[in-house]
């Protein structure tokens, strides 16, 4: 038997080499109960409790009961007190802006299902400071389907096209379809074999949404409306903002926007302790 020299490469990197890989997430945001700002004229930590107090007994009450979602205008709220709630409930990892008559800014608190929901006139004067609990506040949804169109745009294809006419189809069909309790309908953009012709004329078609809602949990993910009735844009994103996932549903909100039921449970307990804390505070 004749032996045969077979060449081995080494692979390894040079010494001044080095080989690179994907960044990977490093970390993700976990709750942490709020600190309380020390008790003083400019911070009136018993009527920032009182206030507390009120909103967690109605979010008790519509978790066991159902109804209208609990909102309380704090607007008009006393300098020292709304500084206190403002410490106290912070700034959580999703967030919102809805283009309507004035705009609209959203924000999760640290407490899961718990938002505030700022109303601005056109001059940029606010109007409404809303502190209120719900999977995710009523208007975004409300504003998105209002301004939607009930069929996706006309538009000529573009040279080059292949695949976006099934595409259109398709998604105008699960527009068609949807209604409340009727599974999502997802279209996985990632995964489809799209020209560069193709995507343009799906951005063109979708594009003039009027909500957009950021969450920053263990990367980004960003869920737009689009300027078709129940059909949004959600796309994930890693730590180099390189886009990862990229999806069109349909649907009348993406679950992936809404606060479960079970996180909201655990924020009306927190939000419980809390008030406890802030009550022997302030007694101290």
């Amino acid at each position: 038997m004749r032996a045969i020299n077979i060449p081995i490469r080494n692979l390894s990197p040079e010494p001044d080499e080095a080989i690179e890989f994907m960044a990977m997430p490093r970390e993700m945001s976990t709750f942490e109960m709020p600190h309380l700002p020390e008790v003083g004229p400019d911070n009136d930590l018993a009527g920032a409790r009182d206030v507390l107090h009120a909103f967690v007994s109605h979010l008790e009450g519509w978790l066991a009961d159902g109804g209208e979602p609990v909102a309380l205008d704090l607007a008009g709220m006393p300098p020292a007190t709304l500084r206190v709630l403002n410490e106290t409930l912070g700034e959580g990892e999703v967030s919102a802006i809805v283009d309507a008559v004035g705009e609209i800014r959203i924000q999760e608190t640290v407490f899961s299902g718990v938002w505030r929901e700022q109303h601005f006139h056109s001059d940029g004067a606010l109007a409404h400071d809303v502190l209120l609990a719900a999977p995710i506040p009523p208007l975004v949804g409300e504003v998105a389907r209002q301004r939607g169109a009930e069929r996706l745009r006309d538009l000529p294809l573009p040279p080059g096209a292949m695949n976006v006419p099934a595409l259109i189809t398709e998604l105008q069909d699960a527009m068609q379809r949807c209604a409340p309790g009727v599974p999502p309908h997802v279209i996985n953009l990632t995964l489809l074999p799209l020209s560069i012709e193709d995507a343009a004329h799906i951005d063109r078609v979708l594009e003039g949404g009027s909500a957009v809602i950021l969450s920053r949990g263990f990367g980004n993910c960003r869920i737009s409306s689009t300027a078709a009735r129940d059909v949004w844009r959600v796309q994930y994103f890693n730590n180099m903002n390189t886009l990862i996932l990229n999806t069109v549903e349909v649907v009348d909100m993406p679950e992936v926007a809404l606060a479960a039921r079970e996180d909201m449970v655990e924020s009306a307990e927190r939000l419980a302790d809390l008030v406890q804390w802030m009550s022997e505070s302030a007694a101290a």
